[in-house]
């Protein structure tokens, strides 16, 4: 049989008040005094109560239902984000929905789906990469929140590591160290971060005097694997790369360590992220270290605003800046047995 659950009325009568009382102890209104307080919640946990958002939601056109969209959770850095942000959104006394795409790039695939709900916020770190996309996002009427996105709009609010001046430092810091023959290996071709990242490192070593070798794959470790096969196949190869990710330059150094062919000695290496993996000692990978605690920070403050019901700007466009951590993958460089070009 289909177990009952109990109604605020049921509450309200054990705990010996009235139901709007009941109903203003779990809005968290400060006029119910500590006492009703206290017997509300104890008779709400002896009949196992749990509120009816749905009134709410209609009273006051708030959900406290956040969506946060994901694509396919193989970088660590972006499970750490999330759960942070997950934990920073139950602070504030809201609820996750967790919207998973298949793709790694792009927000539009999910548009349709978030349309059926009534969340108060779209969060992610996927590319809103269409007008029409932005525009139906936008339709919503709630912020919408992207960690990688170029596109200006209203409503739309984009937070992203500054990647064209981290592009720059990793060059002129591979420059420093001596390389002279440089690469990208970098993710989708047309994928936000991936462009400014790539523009910055090429500007500056064309600044100079230095034409990098460029790749695009997947921003993975098997991307990085099938880059390094391409890019490190000739007869002198780069002694040095920037890598779009920290799993592109994985996935790349594990390729050139099992491949037997003749590299740079030493080969230098910088990737993105800054992932737990890359302090690994095998690596030693120098990385970009993205300020994700800034960026989460930033996307609160919005979705605060909002819930205020503050002015809000039409769009937000904030770049964070990033921080190299330098190891031995970019100074003494990785050697790889047999080495000698």
């Amino acid at each position: 049989m289909r177990k009952r659950y109990a109604s605020s009325t049921d509450v309200a009568r054990l705990a010996g008040v009235s139901q709007s009382t009941v109903s203003r102890t779990f809005r968290g209104d400060s006029r119910v005094s500590p006492e009703a307080r206290n017997k509300v919640m104890e008779a709400a946990q002896k009949l196992e109560y749990r509120p009816n958002l749905l009134p709410r939601i209609m009273l006051t056109q708030q959900s406290r239902l956040v969506a946060l969209v994901v694509g396919k959770m193989h970088n660590p850095f972006y499970a750490r984000v999330l759960e942070r942000f997950t934990k920073r959104l139950q602070e504030m006394k809201c609820q996750v929905m967790l919207a998973h795409v298949d793709s790694d790039d792009a927000l539009d695939a999910v548009v349709p789906r978030l349309s059926g709900y009534r969340v108060d916020a779209v969060v992610s770190a996927l590319s809103v990469l269409t007008e029409a996309a932005a525009d139906q996002l936008i339709e919503l009427g709630v912020p919408v929140i992207s960690f990688n996105t170029h596109m200006r709009k209203k409503g739309l609010y984009t937070i992203s590591s500054d990647n064209a001046p981290a592009g720059r430092e990793v060059a002129r810091h591979l420059i420093a160290q001596g390389a002279q023959r440089l690469a990208y290996l970098g993710g989708p071709e047309f994928n936000p971060a991936n462009v400014d990242r790539r523009t910055g490192f090429v500007e500056e070593a064309r600044a100079h005097g230095f034409e990098p070798v460029l790749s695009n794959d997947e921003f993975s470790f098997e991307g990085g694997a099938r880059q390094a096969v391409r890019v490190f196949a000739g007869p002198n190869p780069p002694d040095a790369a920037f890598c779009g990710d920290d799993l592109i330059a994985i996935g790349a150094l594990d390729a050139l360590w099992h491949s037997g062919r003749p590299l740079a000695d030493p080969l230098r290496i910088v990737g993105f992220d800054d992932i737990p993996q890359a302090a690994w000692a095998p690596y030693q990978l120098s990385s970009i270290q993205q300020d994700e605690e800034v960026m989460i920070d930033h996307a609160l403050r919005i979705l605060d605003d909002w819930y205020a019901e503050a002015e809000m700007p039409e769009y937000l466009n904030l770049l964070v800046p990033g921080k190299m951590v330098i190891r031995r993958s970019s100074v003494s460089g990785i050697q790889f047995p047999g080495s000698h070009c």
